[in-house]
C-alpha cells in the first residue's frame, strides 16, 4: 500500500439461508477475500466491514452479524465514501443474487437495468452505484467486484473495457453442481407484493411502500431530477469487475464431494489468479482476462467484464504490498 493512501473495504455475502433462493458459497467468498485483502494487500482488518446473513462456517454465534439488508449495505458504502480522502482506495465485494428490472431511463422503454438483491430484497441498482462513484473525492477510486448474475453494467454509464464475448460450451464431465445467482424480476415482484398487498407490477411502487427513504435512488428521484442526474456524468474513478455479462448468470458452486467447500465461480477464479500471480504486479484488465481463462477451462458459461476508464484498466488491481510499490 502506497504511503499516504488509506484503504477501506466493504464485503457482502448473501446466502439467503432457509429460503427458496438459498445459495451456498457467498459467505465463503467474502471470508476468503477478506483473507486475501489482509494477507496479500496489507489491508488493516479494522478497515474492513463484513456483512453476511448467516454466521461464518464453524461459528455458532450470530450476535455480531450485520445483516446485508439494502439499508445496511448502503449505509456501509456511504460511510466508506464519506471517510474517503483524495488518493484513497475503496473496495466493495458482493457475492449474492442479482436481477434485472425494467429500465426507467428515457428512450430505454424495452431495456433492462441491473441490480443486486440484498437479503431483504431492497434492491440496490446501477444508479445507486453511480451516485456513490460521483461522490468520490478527486483522486480516490472505488472498485466493485460483483459476483452475481446480470452484473455487467452495474455502475451506470461506466466505460466498457472488456465486454460481451461468444458463449462457450460447458464441460458435461464437471463433477460439481451449480446454481445461478439470479432471482427473476417476477419472483421479486411476487415477494414484495406479498409484503405490501398492493396489486401493481410497478417495482418502484412496491419498493417505496416496503422501504420508503431506504429504497433505491432510482425510484425516489422525480423524473426531472432523474434526467438531470444522467446528464451530469463525467470521467471518473469507478471500477467494476463483473462476474458475467449483463445477460448472463454467475454460478454458485456446491461441490458434490462430501466436505467440499462451496464458492462463487468468479470469486474463486479471481482468488486463484491472485494466488498464481502473487509475486508480481497485476492490473485490473489482467485479473479479468485471466479469470475468464480460469472459468473457460473449468467449463463455465459466464464471461467476466471490466468497466472503468482507460487509465484504471491498466492500473494495479487494488493495492500492492509495500515491497512491490
Amino acid at each position: 500500500m502506497e504511503n499516504g493512501k488509506k484503504s477501506m473495504a466493504v464485503l457482502v455475502g448473501c446466502n439467503y439461508p432457509n429460503t427458496n433462493n438459498e445459495l451456498h458459497g457467498c459467505i465463503n467468498d467474502v471470508l476468503a477475500m477478506r483473507d486475501v485483502l489482509i494477507n496479500r494487500f496489507g489491508l488493516d482488518p479494522s478497515h474492513i466491514q463484513l456483512l453476511t446473513d448467516a454466521p461464518a462456517p464453524g461459528s455458532s454465534s450470530s450476535s455480531s452479524l450485520v445483516m446485508p439488508t439494502g439499508a445496511n449495505i448502503k449505509k456501509a458504502l456511504d460511510q466508506m465514501v464519506d471517510q474517503a480522502q483524495p488518493g484513497d482506495l475503496l473496495y466493495f465485494h458482493y457475492s449474492g443474487h442479482g436481477t434485472r428490472i425494467p429500465s426507467l431511463k428515457p428512450g430505454h422503454l424495452f431495456r433492462q437495468d441491473e441490480a443486486i438483491v440484498p437479503c431483504d430484497f431492497n434492491l440496490i441498482t446501477d444508479m445507486d452505484f453511480r451516485q456513490l462513484v460521483n461522490r468520490l473525492p478527486k483522486g480516490a477510486s472505488f472498485t466493485i467486484l460483483s459476483d452475481s448474475c446480470h452484473s455487467g453494467g452495474l455502475i451506470d454509464k461506466e466505460k466498457e473495457q472488456i465486454g460481451p464475448n461468444s458463449l462457450i460450451t460447458a464441460d458435461p464431465k464437471m463433477q460439481i453442481s451449480h446454481k445461478p445467482k439470479a432471482i427473476s424480476f417476477e419472483s421479486i415482484l411476487q415477494h414484495l407484493t406479498s409484503l405490501t398487498g398492493i396489486n401493481t407490477t410497478d417495482i418502484g411502487t412496491q419498493l417505496l411502500e416496503c422501504f420508503g427513504a431506504n429504497a433505491s435512488l432510482k425510484f425516489r428521484l422525480p423524473r426531472l431530477e432523474f434526467d438531470n442526474f444522467l446528464e451530469l456524468l463525467k470521467p471518473d474513478d469507478g471500477i467494476l469487475l463483473s462476474g458475467c455479462q449483463a445477460n448472463e448468470t454467475s454460478a454458485d458452486m456446491n461441490p458434490v464431494e462430501s466436505g467440499g467447500k462451496a464458492y462463487g465461480a468468479f470469486s474463486n477464479a479471481v482468488q486463484l489468479v491472485l494466488k498464481e500471480q502473487s509475486d508480481q504486479l497485476i492490473s485490473k484488465r489482467q485479473v479479468v482476462m485471466l479469470a475468464r481463462k480460469v472459468l473457460e477451462a473449468q467449463g463455465f458459461e459466464q464471461h467476466p467484464c471490466l468497466y472503468c476508464s482507460d487509465e484504471n484498466a491498466d492500473a494495479a488491481f487494488l493495492w500492492q504490498p509495500e515491497s512491490q510499490s
